[in-house]
């Protein structure tokens, strides 16, 4: 069942041919994991030959069951600063759980916290076993989810019940980081680190503690990478786009810093990225 998203997706870059190659489908949380897990998903491909997916991901973290390494494992991803690709080959399918922002870090063993420096940015661009990080053993519950056929249509479920099982108690703190990054992500007015600090009623220098303990990144990063997800949304959306006009809703200084932002993460600018997309 297609989850009911209070948030935005990541965004797919040249949507439209590849959907040609893949299918997702989401699923909601279980109320006990709604403070920490946005969504559960997975990912079916049927490719001739191979696809490279491109993706601009929102900042979070995800758990996904998954070939790691020539064995199935759950493997944890960490916030991405870049853009992220996945190169298709053939049949297959990966089952994922997206967690909210700052959702992962209380699930994290005392070990693995010290093991990554005491915050989330020990995590930032990062590809490890779950297993290492949270303290249990992933292996047979991977080898369910990737190689049963029995758990295709329930592996979602399969993988939340485990979730649920190590679960911590809610985490207030992480909770609320989770609002804030949320509300930064669908507020275009907040365009600076000061804007979401006084939307949060603390300092800026409270406020980017929070962001790295829990997030990995500073406020104003998480703020950029929303604004560029809007930037994404627009070329995508398939009508024509003032640049102009949209740069200022967004709050940057001007054109050239749009397109310049949007280049840096894609190595194209807006207009090339839409007529590529036709």
């Amino acid at each position: 069942m297609e989850a009911k998203r209070r948030r935005k997706r990541a965004q797919v870059l040249y949507p439209q041919p590849s959907a040609d190659h893949f299918e997702t489908e989401t699923s909601a949380a279980p109320t006990e994991l709604e403070w920490c897990v946005d969504y559960l998903w997975r990912v079916r491909w049927n490719v001739a030959g191979t696809h490279t997916q491109r993706v601009i991901p929102r900042p979070a973290v995800h758990l996904v069951a998954e070939e790691w390494q020539g064995t199935p494992r759950l493997v944890v991803y960490g916030v991405a600063t870049k853009i992220f690709e996945r190169e298709l080959v053939g049949d297959g399918q990966v089952l994922a759980v997206a967690f909210r922002p700052g959702g992962f870090w209380p699930f994290l063993s005392p070990v693995a916290v010290a093991a990554v420096g005491g915050s989330a940015a020990g995590l930032v661009d990062r590809v490890l076993p779950a297993g290492s990080l949270l303290g249990v053993d992933d292996h047979e519950l991977a080898a369910r989810l990737t190689r049963e056929q029995g758990l295709q249509d329930d592996g979602c479920a399969a993988l939340a019940n485990w979730l649920s099982s190590l679960a911590p108690s809610p985490d207030p703190v992480a909770e609320r980081v989770a609002v804030l990054v949320e509300t930064a992500e669908n507020d275009p007015s907040i365009v600076s680190t000061q804007r979401l600090a006084d939307v949060a009623g603390v300092s800026t220098r409270t406020l980017q503690r929070l962001f790295t303990t829990y997030v990995g990144l500073s406020p104003k990063t998480v703020i950029q990478r929303h604004r560029l997800l809007d930037v994404a949304a627009a070329a995508n959306a398939g009508e024509r786009v003032n640049w102009s006009a949209l740069s200022a809703e967004l709050g940057y200084y001007d054109q050239s810093h749009l397109i310049r932002h949007f280049r840096a993460m894609t190595g194209r600018s807006p207009a090339s990225y839409v007529a590529d997309s036709v």
